[in-house]
This record gives structure tokens, sequence and C-alpha cells, in this order.
């Protein structure tokens, strides 16, 4: 079957929009074709600084041939509907229709309409100018003389070919013409910027792939990461070192050559003084290098592997004294920052707090702190902490931000206040809370465990949620500026993973709580637990200890796997229907004791009897936390549950005894709620 083959050459393509325009360009194209009934075998979609591609396999030649029975007004009928069903149909006359009849409406004009599937080049050439014009950029821009005039293309940078073929492996393809804003498509392509010269004629995949090789462009994304890991690999290891592989720059490197050549650089060991995560930071942040590391004291070696985008002919000496260079300038400036914060204190920084604006609606970062302080005292017993060495870690925690080494390199807040705590020699718990308190930051970060840093951590986060929930700057559909889920599941996974028993109840309001309470269902929910399970154990009057609600949840998911716990929920949907109909129709609640001398049949004195049993015997088993208990208890009513309604006529003619049966289900309501709120369970 035939393959088409696309690709939009030009000037650039930021490395930040490469990912996501390869994506784009395949589901925009593919999508396209199957709506127009061309189903393809496979897609693959190829990015380069300058080249956005992409090759479809499996492609039929054409679209399959339709055909449609369309059905028009009655014989007779009025002029202008007869015109308008011809119209519709695409009909010269009624002689191209024909007339059927139906026993109640009559005969009835139907066109039968034959539509022949265009040429698959045809649909092709529809779509892509369409989804180029209407491509979705970040940014775009338009050039040439052609963007003065409205409508014209708008491109990331100026779009200077395309190229697009369509064929099978066996025949030589043909090009899919078409034309956007003056730029014909072709069969032509160029190779790399400045190892290549001249257009470069290809077929089909594997010949543009073979002959943009030869041009010094590696055209999969993913080979050009593989090259640049591989021989940086290499390179560490013919020195005695390895590389401290960085997947985000590996990314972005990836998405700046066509052609990897991957050189080794040095720099002066002076420079080794600055903290391992500040070197790393100013050669990343500086000139996209890689650093290397020391595997006998594992630390960072004065050595940092660059890639280029070029074969220089003196073997790229120059490049790598160009970017030693700036290398040495910038770790000149890290190393400056470094000796001056060492100068003061941490403590002797927090005046400046004071006149820096948290939140125009929640003070000063000076207040904040406060706030911070008395929290992480107020933690501290609840989670093994010190309370003077919680204040004193939380009242310190930010003290860096002040710092010229944090100014200049954000991303290393934390971790330079534990270096210039441990520095001044105060105790290692403040200095690991420093860095801890901002843990955890994403879902594959580790969560604090050491409990001074687990009270700051916990402070920090609960102090930043109910701040904003107090101004109403909560998180709405997709925007979080805050990053107040962020924080929300923090607190949730320290408190899980700790094993804390921690009553949140006492430290935010009920809006805030049910918020938790969604961090809680999405982290369970990535866990494989039942979201309903948790709505239903937190519908509960109390349920603010987040380790109890997920151990409660735990049980109840077990429970409700058994046979016994699958019965027992369908048995107590019944009681619930049948009771929400009831007390809505006669406007009174149910709830209320059962009289014993009522209870007629057996099987509502034995369901009554069980009741009466489990009730306290659930009741023991939750105080004691025993929810594997409660469960085993709330099974024993699976049983009598059933022969109930297989015997029982609960909306007996006799009112009064109807009344007694119905408190009797409502009984089975009271029973299961001191577990969780069944109403809120699915199936």
């Amino acid at each position: 079957m035939p393959d088409l083959l696309l690709e939009l050459f030009c000037e650039e393509i930021p490395a930040r929009m490469q990912a996501t325009a390869a994506d784009n360009l395949r589901k925009l194209v593919t999508d396209a074709l199957v709506e127009r009934g061309l189903v393809y075998e496979g897609a693959k979609a190829f990015v380069t600084p300058r080249r956005l591609a992409l090759a479809v396999h499996g492609l039929p030649a054409g679209q399959p041939d339709t055909h449609e029975e369309r059905k028009g007004p009655r014989v007779g009928a009025p002029e202008a509907a007869i015109q308008g069903f011809l119209k519709a149909a695409g009909l010269a006359s009624l002689d191209e229709a024909i007339v059927e009849s139906d026993p109640k409406k009559g005969e009835f004009y139907v066109a039968r309409i034959h539509k022949h599937g265009r040429p698959t080049p045809e649909v092709i050439a529809d779509i892509v100018p369409e989804i180029v014009r209407t491509f979705p950029w970040p940014k775009s821009m338009r050039w040439g003389e052609a963007s003065a005039k409205p409508g014209s293309l708008r491109w990331v940078r100026p779009l200077q070919s395309v190229l697009c073929t369509f064929g099978p492996e066996t025949e030589e393809p043909e090009v899919v013409r078409f034309e956007i804003d003056g730029l014909k498509s072709g069969d032509v392509t160029r190779g790399h910027r400045f190892l290549s010269e001249g257009e470069i004629k290809v077929r089909r995949l594997d010949d543009w792939m073979a002959k943009l090789e030869a041009a010094h462009v590696v055209v999969d994304r993913e080979r050009r990461k593989d090259i640049i890991l591989n021989d940086a690999k290499d390179l560490a290891l013919a020195q005695g070192l390895e590389l401290v592989e960085d997947a985000g720059l590996l990314e972005e490197i990836a998405g700046l050559v066509e052609w990897p050549v991957v050189l080794l650089g040095e720099f002066e060991e002076r420079f080794l003084d600055i903290p391992d995560e500040v070197i790393r930071a100013t050669i990343r942040a500086n000139q996209k290098c890689f650093v290397l590391k020391d595997p006998s004291s594992g630390r960072l070696a004065n050595r940092f592997v660059l890639v280029s985008n070029l074969v220089a002919s003196d073997g790229g000496t120059a490049i790598v004294a160009g970017n030693g260079r700036v290398i040495r300038a910038r770790l000149s400036d890290a190393k400056f920052f470094w000796d001056t914060d060492r100068k003061t204190t941490l403590e002797s920084r927090l005046g400046k707090f004071e006149s820096i604006t948290f939140h125009e609606k929640l003070g000063s970062q000076a207040e904040r702190i406060a706030r911070i302080v008395r929290l992480a005292r107020e933690l501290a017993p609840r989670v093994g902490a010190d309370p003077d060495l919680a204040g004193k870690a939380a009242r310190l925690a930010k003290a860096d931000l002040l710092t010229e080494v944090v100014g200049e390199f954000p991303e290393v807040q934390g971790l330079m206040g534990k270096y210039y705590a441990r520095l001044e020699g105060l105790p290692e718990e403040i200095a690991a809370a420093s860095e801890e308190h901002y843990r955890p930051q994403g879902p594959s970060d580790r969560v604090p465990t050491a409990p001074v840093s687990v009270a700051v951590a916990l402070a920090d986060k609960i102090d930043t949620l109910v701040g904003f929930w107090s101004i109403d700057e909560k998180p709405t559909g997709s925007k979080d500026p805050y990053a107040l889920r962020r924080a929300a599941l923090g607190v949730v996974r320290i408190v899980l993973e700790n094993g804390l028993r921690l009553r949140l109840g006492a430290l935010v309001d009920v809006d805030l709580l049910s918020f938790f309470a969604d961090r809680l269902k999405v982290h369970l929910r990535e866990q494989g637990a039942r979201h309903d399970l948790v709505d239903a154990v937190f519908a509960l009057e109390g349920q603010d200890d987040l380790l109890i609600v997920v151990r409660r949840v735990e049980a109840l998911g077990r429970f409700l796997a058994t046979d016994d716990g699958k019965n027992l929920l369908a048995g107590y949907k019944r009681a619930a229907n049948i009771l929400r109909i009831e007390e809505k129709k006669d406007g009174v609640s149910y709830a209320g004791l059962v009289d014993a001398d009522l209870l007629q049949e057996p099987e509502e004195r034995a369901l009554a009897d069980a009741i009466a049993s489990a009730v306290p015997r659930i009741n023991v088993a939750l105080e004691r936390e025993d929810f594997e208990g409660a469960m085993s208890v709330i099974a024993t009513l699976r049983a009598p549950v059933d022969a109930f309604f297989e015997k029982v006529t609960v909306n007996a003619p006799d009112a009064v005894l109807r009344a007694n049966r119905l408190r009797l289900l409502a009984d089975i309501r009271t029973a299961t709620r001191s577990i969780a709120d069944f109403d809120r369970i699915e199936g």
C-alpha cells in the first residue's frame, strides 16, 4: 500500500516547541485522513531544528466509494419541497429518483446517491495546506512582501519549502501538488545548514532519511539523543569519569543540533570549591553543557561535555575553547557569589523580608515566615519533632532566598540554605529542613522523613493553602498559578508516606478539607483505588485524618470485592431507593426505633436481630480502628438482608406494618453509614 512523506522545511524551530509540534502534525494529518475514509497502518513524525516531517504508512490509493439513500417528499408534494430535495440530493430531475411505497405514508421519492472516492493525493492536497495555515504554534510570524496582505501565512519561522510525495514502495512516488501562499510543493529538501549545499531530491521515507544522513542531518530525534548520550559517556569513560545524566538537558540539546558532535572541555580546579549543584547549574544554564563526576569521590570533575552542530576542521578545538572561556567567566561569577554569601549569616538576612511582599493580601514575607514558625511549632509534637528546633528551622528555611547564589540560580533554593546552615555549624536538622521543606515538588520527588523537616514542610504548605483560600484565590479549571494542587498533594503524601496521624479539621476549614479530599482521590486513583470509595468515607462526619481515611478506603475496597460485599451493597441500594421514594412521598423520615412486636415474618425478625447484634460490634471495631473487623461484622448482614427482600413485602397494606418495615430499612442505612456512605459507592 502507498505511503505519504511530508516535510515542512523552515528557517528554525525552537527546541522547546519541537516535540509538541511533531505530535500535533501527526495527529492533525492522520485525523484528517481518517475522517475522509483513508485508514492507515502507521505514522511517525520527525523534527529537527529546521524541519517538521511526517511519514504515514499503508494508505489506500483512494477513498472508498459511498452509497447513500436519501428519503424525499411524498409524490405530489409542493414544488418547493421537490426542488429542495433535488438540490440536497444533487439530482438534476425527478427522473433520477425512484418512488417507494409505504402502507401508511403512501408513495414518496428516494434518491440513491453513489459517490466515487477521490484519489488519495487529491485528498492530501486539500488537507495539508489548511493544516499548515492553521497549525497551532505557541508563537508564529509573517515574513516577506506577502506579510502585508490580510490572511497571509503565519508560521513559527519563515517556511522555505514543502516536500510531499505519495506512492507504493515498488513504484516511483508522485509529488502531491498544492500551493501554500505561493510556495509550491515538490520532492526536494536541503541538508545541514553548513555541512551541505544545494537541494536534495528524495522519493520516500527511507530515501529521505538516507540522503539527509549523507547531508549531515539525523532526522530521528531519539537517535540524536542516543548519539549524544552514548558519545558523552564514552568521552567520560576515556577520562576515568562518569557523565552526570540530565534528561531535560538532553531533550533540549537534541532540539538544537541536526548533526551532533560531542566534545570535551575543562575548567580550572579552583572552581571545584563551589558546591557541585551551583557548578552544574552555571554550566547547564549558560552553555547547555553536561558535567562529569569523579566516581571515586562522588564530586564533580573539572570537565564538561558540549555538543556542537558542526564537524570542525580543527577537531573542535576552537569551539571547546570558546565555550571554556564563557564557562570560566560564569564560574568566576558563581565563586564570587559563593564567597560573598559565606560572609553573612542566615539569621542576619531575615530583616530584609519585612520589606518584601509575599502577596498584597497576605502581607510580607516576614509575616508569612512568622506564621510558618507558629504552625511548625504546633505540628512538631504530632510528628515527633522538637518544637524549638522546628521553630528555628522554620525561621531560617527561607533565608537563602536572599543570598547571591540563589538570586542568580533560583533552582538551588533550599539546597544552598542547607550548605550555609552547615557552614555556620547549625544543627543538621535545621540544615536538612532548609532543603527538604520544599519537598515533594512533584509526583516523583521523595517526601521528607526527618521529623523537623516534616514539621516545616507541612507548615509551609498548609500556610500557603490556608492563606490563598482565605483570599479566595483557589485553583480554577486548568489554572493554578500558586501551585495549590501541588501543595495539597504534598501534604497528602507527607502524611501518608510517614504514617502520620494528623487531624486536618483542626487546621483548615471545611471547604479546604474537601480540596484535600479531591487531592487524596487523585493520589489514590494513581495507586489503583476507587475515587467513589474515598467520597463514601469522607462523607462521614469528622473524617479529617487522612491516614485513617485511606485505611478505611482500603478495607472497604477489599470488602466490596467479595461476594458478601457486592451483594450487601446491592441490598443496601435497594433499601435506600425504597426509603428515598417513600420518605419523599410521605414527607417524613423513617429513621427511628423498630417495634419488635410488629415483626411478623421470620425474615424481618432475623434481620432486626442481625442489625441489633452487628451495630455495637461494628462500633467497637471502629473505635479500635480495626476496619477489617468492622467489615467482617457488616458482612454478616448480607444473608438476612437477602432473605428479607426475597420473603417480605415492605409496602404492606397495613400502614403501621409498612412504617415499621421502612424503619427496619432505615436501620440498614444507619448500620452501613457507620462505615461509609454507601449512597456514594458506585455499583
